[in-house]
């Protein structure tokens, strides 16, 4: 199994910086791949940013030039670092594992962490 920790969020004022981190525990050498996802009061869930367990990641173009992912090797913890943040950026973020067993396809949800931009 694979459990998920997200921490890092915050309040910042619109330009400002923050680094989530997703903590990967567990059986972390099964993880294919962490997504990022976000979701804004009233929105549905969306993409924010991927990376494999090669290390390859690719972020939206709604955020691409501001923030950008990586990982740390062995263990599967990942990074969003979020720069020259926006009021539209304010969201519930949450970490996605997905990796494959003998069952087939399985995710994780990490309990999610609150990033609020202030104009």
């Amino acid at each position: 199994q694979v459990q998920l920790a997200e921490s890092g969020g915050g309040l910042v004022q619109s330009g400002g910086s923050l680094r989530l981190t997703c903590a990967a525990s567990g059986s972390t050498f099964q993880i294919d791949t962490i997504t990022w996802y976000r979701q804004a009061p009233g929105k549905e869930r969306e993409l924010v940013a991927s990376i494999s367990s090669d290390g390859s990641g690719n972020v939206v173009d709604s955020v691409k030039g501001r923030f950008t992912i990586s990982r740390d090797f062995p263990n599967f913890t990942v990074y969003l670092q979020m720069n020259s943040l926006e009021p539209a950026d304010t969201a519930t973020y949450y970490c996605r594992a997905k990796w494959y067993d003998n069952q087939g396809l399985r995710v994780k949800w990490g309990q999610g962490t609150q990033v609020a931009v202030s104009s």
